[in-house]
């Protein structure tokens, strides 16, 4: 670790890049040529299809993508849940140089219209036909959905594609990610980019990505691609499930040796656990494994966690939100270490990530190879540097630039450095990240709530927290004369309504699911506003501790 121009910096050498004319779908084919038979991607019901087979069925469906018009260059709009058919389309729509444009399934009909219409979309996919419809609400033209692509992919007589001939440097991807404005804004991903990214975690990691594992991270968030295209590099035989309700029922029978996750999903399999463990085990395992990571060591498996688990679980890849201590001291009592890693949509997800070896709890690791993380000296804001960085945005948001004159990326957390590791201490910009992994953008919801005649400020809540709610305060002449020309009805049932406009902005993962009206208000005063008006959230957040607390409570 050195200092340069002031900025605390470490750095990671030897990464793994792709060659200046590798694409993304390289990765597929060069697998297939080394080491045909070995079995790569599963289904739900465990049939699974080998490195040859998967770039057959990914070059018989970009044929069928290229007869039908996609040509280099073009966005292929995709709404759907994680499966084989998502996976074989990202990697045809790639090998024919066109661009992956993912929408989220939990996707408002407003923000579907934004993707489409800012990413020039001419080419649409949709799991369903109740997506489909979806996307033709919001103006697309024509949509394929899941079943067609995956008939077109078993095509066995499928003319030669025009596999594009492509510079790692040409766009892969826009992955739409939330703003302050609350108009998401699509970042550019590369080739090089999202090849950097994977094949270093990889590297990183050592011998993990050897074995078996579980996707359910959603595709269409750029972690889901990440952790697709590094078990693709590692050749990983991977099953894909819908989503996370759908992984815990099937560890038992798909027995991974290892697991990409958010802190949600560890959360869904520790409470799956918590019914099988006696009175008081439960935290008898969490003291057991905090003490094995302060030690640096490792437990062997422990029933009946282990056949919960499937019986091979030892490593879980977790990132895309903070991790409770006790949650990694779960599970490292249970014989699962927890990899932390640390990441955003703009560095293609992986900056940091922690090694079996050198795993440090209350940390994220170490930056993956190539790559160089700082910490800037007037603010504590963690900088990033690498050939995994974004070369900016798309669109509306084309005049921001993430990155400075010195190449670094500014990623609005607040952090510090320790012998090379990075801790994760606060967040610069007012971002909310669910314990699921979520962006939420609070701004926009807060302003429509406020809107309601009754309502004087809002504020929303959620970081680290399971869902997302709201503190409201009332304005006190409007609520009196309200109370006096409504005197049976509850003044929250109005506000009810401000809540429900507001969520109609945003995804159900966004939406407000819970709200309470408090006393008081959020003045310059009483030091719950600054004096532009700006929320103090960490202000408002101790004096109103109780009913916080009440919010979440109430919902557990």
């Amino acid at each position: 670790m050195n200092t340069v121009s002031g900025i605390e910096i470490s750095v990671t050498e030897n990464g793994i890049q792709p060659a200046d004319s590798e694409s993304l779908y390289s990765i597929v084919s060069d697998g297939a040529r080394r080491d045909p038979h070995r079995a790569l991607l599963g289904c739900p019901d465990g049939t699974v299809l080998t490195r040859a087979e998967v770039d057959t069925r990914v070059r018989a469906l970009a044929a069928a993508l290229a007869e039908r018009g996609v040509r280099q260059g073009d966005r292929v709009a995709i709404l759907g849940r994680t499966s084989v058919t998502w996976a074989l389309l990202d990697c045809a729509v790639l090998a024919l140089g066109a661009i992956v444009v993912p929408i989220y399934p939990t996707s408002s009909p407003a923000q579907i219209e934004h993707i489409l219409t800012d990413s020039a979309s001419t080419a649409f996919a949709a799991e369903t036909d109740d997506d489909a419809v979806r996307l033709l609400a919001a103006g697309a033209d024509a949509v394929w959905t899941f079943p067609q692509l995956g008939d077109w992919a078993a095509v066995t007589d499928a003319p030669e594609p025009p596999v594009a001939a492509m510079l790692a440097d040409d766009l892969a991807m826009l992955v739409y990610t939330s703003g302050t404005t609350g108009l998401s804004k699509g970042c550019m991903i590369t080739h090089r980019n999202m090849y950097t990214s994977a094949a270093n975690t990889v590297r990183q990691t050592g011998a993990v990505f050897g074995g078996r594992t579980v996707l359910a991270l959603p595709l269409s968030h750029v972690f889901g691609q990440t952790m697709l295209f590094a078990c693709l590099f590692g050749g990983t035989e991977t099953y894909l499930l819908p989503g996370i309700p759908d992984l815990v029922p099937a560890l038992a029978r798909l027995r991974p040796t290892f697991l990409p996750l958010i802190p949600y999903g560890l959360e869904k399999i520790r409470k799956h656990c918590r019914a099988l463990l006696a009175a008081g085990a439960e935290q008898e395992t969490v003291t057991r494994g905090l003490e094995l990571l302060r030690r640096r060591a490792a437990a062997p498996p422990v029933e009946p966690l282990a056949s919960a688990m499937g019986g091979r679980l030892r490593y879980v890849i977790s990132g895309g939100a903070s991790l409770d201590d006790s949650t990694a001291g779960f599970y490292a009592g249970a014989g699962v270490v927890i990899l932390n890693c640390y990441g955003l949509t703009e560095a293609a997800t992986a900056v940091t990530v922690s090694a079996p070896e050198t795993n440090r709890l209350g940390t994220v690791g170490r930056p993956i190879p190539g790559t160089e993380v700082g910490i800037a000296p007037e603010d504590g804001e963690v900088l990033v540097r690498g050939p995994h960085v974004t070369p900016g945005y798309w669109g509306a948001a084309s005049d921001q630039r993430p990155v400075d004159d010195d190449g670094w990326l500014h990623t609005g957390d607040i952090g510090e450095l320790d012998d090379g590791y990075l801790r994760i201490t606060g967040r610069k910009k007012e971002i909310l990240v669910t314990s699921g992994g979520k962006n939420v953008a609070p701004t926009p919801l807060e302003d429509r709530v406020r809107l309601h005649p009754l309502v004087s400020n809002c504020i929303v809540l959620g970081d680290g927290r399971a869902y997302v709610t709201a503190l409201v305060t009332l304005d006190a002449e409007r609520a009196e004369r309200w109370r006096a020309e409504h005197p049976d009805q509850d003044p929250a049932a109005a506000v009810r309504t401000a809540v429900d406009e507001a969520n109609a902005l945003v995804s159900r993962a966004e939406s407000i699911r819970a709200f309470r009206i408090v006393a008081g208000d959020f003045t310059i005063a009483n030091g719950l506003l600054t004096s532009s008006l700006k929320l103090r959230r960490a202000a408002i957040a101790e004096a109103y501790a109780d009913d916080i607390h009440q919010l979440y409570v109430t919902r557990a």
